[in-house]
């Protein structure tokens, strides 16, 4: 299994910027994909962004050319580089490892982080 541990969350203004942390431990080699989901109060919770072992990246529309996803791949660790950010990036921030459990592709999540922006 893998275990993520978020950190990094806050309350700014708009048109400021944040950086989160995700670390991995556990089943390290098995990860496939890391990325960023985020949950708004009554939405769904949706991809933010993934980057992929293979060095592949994707983000959503929302936030292409404002947010970056960074991978540290020494430390185990994800980042999300959020600036611009607007008020509808409130959201609690999820990070997420795709991983093998043997043939089958699992998904794990962190406790998340709360993130906040004022206008």
């Amino acid at each position: 299994q893998v275990q993520l541990v978020e950190s990094g969350g806050g309350l700014v203004q708009a048109g400021g910027s944040l950086r989160l942390s995700c670390a991995a431990s556990g089943s390290i080699s098995s990860i496939n994909a890391m990325g960023w989901y985020r949950q708004a109060p009554g939405k769904q919770r949706e991809l933010v962004a993934k980057s992929t072992r293979g060095g592949n990246t994707d983000y959503q529309d929302s936030v292409k050319g404002r947010f970056t996803i960074a991978t540290d791949n020494a430390n185990n660790t994800v980042y999300l580089l959020m600036n611009s950010l607007k008020p509808e990036d409130t959201a609690v921030y999820y990070c997420n490892a795709d991983y093998f459990h043997g043939t089958l592709l699992m998904g794990s999540y962190g406790q998340g982080t709360q993130v906040t922006v004022s206008s």
